[in-house]
């Protein structure tokens, strides 16, 4: 199904330099509706460079980045309006933090941080907003009752998730996610993995997931990018790479994470 389908994001040819510094580059892919990407390697390697270029927080310096909108219409991100721009991140694209903080109004309740995005979209009835924070909140496994508390009394990985419902409530098509597990506990990060899997796969998402941790992509991609100094050096069904990886640095990730 995901053949026949138009692709919901295409990278072509992208690069961004940092002066005479590579960040990324060569980097082409199309990104089908409901799969996901991962893309790892390690500190350095030009991931997180290529997620703010496709994102639009960083300008290509040569390549384009065009999706389709749900008007079937294909747009270059960097070329449109920056009105355009807002309305897509607001509506279609949803970008999940690393640190939680970075994705939330921490001086806010839970309750309105979710409560904003809807009413960034149009949403002005309070009681169908604090209806749909609660629903979601127990969605993302946030007892509803804390609704009204602010995010800074929630633990690392309930903030976490109530970024994810702050995300996802508006029912955007593609979430960017920026090593979504990344400094939590472990028995944290599984929680949180079961979630998102379980997200991703209920309402049908696009994502692109940046990590280090190969476990991640293992249980949420269905293709890998490995990128070492800026370069995608393997690409593949996430399965195929990581079980037979052929790029001598795919084969020292892959070899690392079995010594540990």
């Amino acid at each position: 199904m995901i053949g026949a389908a138009q692709p919901i994001l295409q990278a072509d040819d992208v690069a961004h330099y940092y002066g005479r510094h590579r960040g990324c580059e060569h980097v082409s892919f199309d990104l089908f509706p409901g799969e996901v990407m991962g893309v790892v390697g390690e500190s350095g390697s030009g991931k997180s460079t290529l997620l703010s270029t496709l994102y639009g927080r960083l300008t290509p310096t040569a390549g384009r980045v065009t999706c389709r909108t749900r008007t079937d219409e294909s747009v270059d991100i960097h070329t449109i309006s920056e009105p355009e721009r807002r309305l897509l991140m607001r509506v279609d694209w949803a970008f999940v933090h690393q640190n939680p903080r970075d994705g939330l109004r921490m001086n806010v309740s839970a309750g309105a941080n979710v409560g904003e995005r809807l009413m960034a979209v149009g949403e002005r009835h309070y009681g169908d907003i604090r209806s749909k924070a609660i629903d979601w909140l127990e969605r993302v496994e946030v007892d509803a009752e804390r609704i009204d508390d602010l995010p800074a009394t929630y633990s690392g990985g309930m903030q976490q998730r109530l970024q994810i419902a702050r995300n996802l409530v508006t029912g955007p098509r593609l979430i960017f996610m920026d090593e979504p597990t990344g400094g939590l506990d472990v028995s944290v990060q599984a929680r949180l993995l079961d979630l998102l899997r379980g997200l991703v796969t209920d309402l049908g998402l696009s994502a692109i997931v940046v990590t280090h941790d190969l476990a991640v992509v293992r249980l949420l991609a269905h293709r890998l990018l490995v990128m070492r100094k800026g370069r995608v050096v393997e690409s593949g069904l996430t399965d195929q790479v990581l079980d037979d990886p052929q790029h001598p640095y795919s084969q020292l990730l892959v070899s690392s994470i079995l010594r540990t």
